[in-house]
């Protein structure tokens, strides 16, 4: 496939859905900042870059088959220009109030959950385990994790509760961030496997080519990526383990 049929491909695939079905489409790409970690991790960061800022913006921009498009990822990546020319972007992070509740479980579909299948009375391990995120307004759990340890009791009704999500993304960043930790953010990263929380200020627009510029960086991949959570009020942001 050439480089011109690549970058045209989401806009070609548009025009025959759209041909079609004679509807417009919705574009769905989930986890859109991933080719970018994998360009980074392997040196081939700036092809890539220049790839998806032509295939989002054929795509994304004046394309009349386009209904709407939604895209989810970890770090934010608007600054790269992949997106250029594109102004009309309603951009959603961990601290925004507006759908919050739909990016897992709450409490209440947790409750019902257990009761369904029986399991009321091991919701608070699950509770314990797995109500770790914190989105805008909302206490969100796992659903990987509470799904996972539902099967396991129906299985076994004794059985542990066990960190399911741990070993289903990579983590090569946040590798590179800690072998390079100093003495000082060693100590914090204690202080946050102890169970008490530390203060930090938390950049969302973070770019790749950014992340090696200072070691504070480390707290805004851990808070984008889920390993650390929000308290307080977001001027005032603390991250505690989960």
């Amino acid at each position: 496939m050439s480089d011109t049929a690549m970058e045209k491909a989401l806009l070609r695939l548009s025009l025959l859905l759209h041909k079609h079905y004679d509807k417009q489409v919705i574009l769905l790409i989930d986890e859109y900042d991933v080719p970018l970690d994998k360009a980074f991790q392997y040196g081939y960061y700036d092809e890539m870059v220049s790839l998806l800022r032509n295939m989002f913006g054929n795509a994304l921009k004046t394309n009349p088959n386009l209904y709407f498009a939604v895209l989810t990822g970890c770090l934010r990546i608007s600054k790269e220009s992949i997106f250029t020319g594109l102004n009309n972007l309603k951009v959603l992070t961990l601290t925004d109030v507006r759908f919050d509740e739909y990016f897992g479980f709450t409490d209440t579909e947790v409750k019902g959950m257990l009761e369904y299948y029986g399991l009321s009375g091991h919701y608070a391990e699950v509770k314990e385990w797995y109500d770790g995120y914190r989105f805008g307004n909302a206490d969100i759990y796992c659903p990987w994790d509470v799904i996972n340890h539902c099967r396991a009791l129906k299985v076994e009704p004794d059985a542990t509760p066990q960190p399911y999500w741990i070993n289903t993304s990579g983590n090569y960043i946040v590798k590179r961030f800690i072998e390079k930790a100093n003495q000082q953010t060693r100590r914090e990263i204690e202080q946050l496997i102890e169970g008490k929380a530390i203060q930090k200020e938390i950049r969302l627009e973070l770019t790749y080519n950014e992340l090696d510029s200072t070691i504070e960086n480390l707290w805004s991949v851990l808070f984008a990526t889920g390993y650390l959570t929000q308290q307080g009020k977001p001027l005032k942001r603390f991250l505690q383990s989960i």
